[in-house]
């Protein structure tokens, strides 16, 4: 029997890479607001399209989930606006 790890493989690492990202999209609106959004535009574009002119199904792969979810992280940037808004995470408060 051969087993084949390439699908396990890319399980878990699509699990850290949305853990990545959770974090990154907090930190990111606490210290520079919305306006980092077109740094996940520009991520996901480079990603997306790397992951169209690799050939290794594995690497293409996680390349279209860290593209899939720049992308993600664009709309969860101004929901986590919203839940700063609401109380349930710290506002950063203006330096002098």
């Amino acid at each position: 029997m051969e087993l084949h790890f390439t699908g396990a493989i890319i399980g878990v690492a699509t699990f850290l890479i949305i853990g990545i990202f959770h974090p990154l999209v907090i930190k990111g609106e606490y210290y520079f607001g919305v306006k980092l959004w077109w740094v996940f535009l520009l991520m996901g574009i480079a990603a997306t399209t790397a992951s169209l002119l690799i050939g290794d199904v594995l690497v293409s792969t996680l390349l279209a989930v860290c593209g899939a979810s720049s992308f993600w992280s664009i709309g969860e940037l101004f929901q986590q606006r919203k839940r700063v808004e609401k109380g349930w995470f710290p506002k950063r408060e203006k330096r002098r």
